[in-house]
């Protein structure tokens, strides 16, 4: 088993499905990516998107958002959602203090808005 094999593959939330009124409630925790490797595969998916909703990821040293910034993914930063649309981004584990959390940009809410990470577990 490998970092390829979805046997090894570990899926976290980092904001349960639910209709989001403002950016806080589409803010998720620090989540820790201790035992990741490789590409953490981020998929945001929107659903019903009253005004507009752009997801942006930061990632820190610890729970708290010590040291937080900001992080764009491989393939480049997600521009505004649409409605009804799954998107799906990586960023490389090396690439973070260890910690990651969305931050879902509401203008206008409620925007039903999801998103996961899932990785390579590592081989202890």
């Amino acid at each position: 088993m490998g970092a390829t094999d979805p046997q090894t593959h570990v899926t976290k939330k980092l904001i349960d499905p639910a209709s989001c009124a403002n950016t806080a409630a589409a803010t998720s925790a620090y989540v820790t990516m201790a035992n990741a490797e490789g590409d953490l595969i981020l998929t945001v998916a929107a659903g019903a998107i009253t005004g507009s909703m752009t997801p942006t990821f930061e990632h820190a040293s610890d729970s708290g958002g010590t040291g937080s910034a900001a992080i764009t993914p491989n393939e480049g930063a997600i521009g505004a959602m649409t409605a009804n649309t799954t998107v799906s981004r990586t960023i490389n584990k090396s690439a973070i203090q260890g910690f990651l959390r969305v931050v879902g940009t509401i203008v206008t809410g409620p925007t039903l808005f999801a998103v996961s990470v899932r990785y390579a577990q590592k081989n202890f």
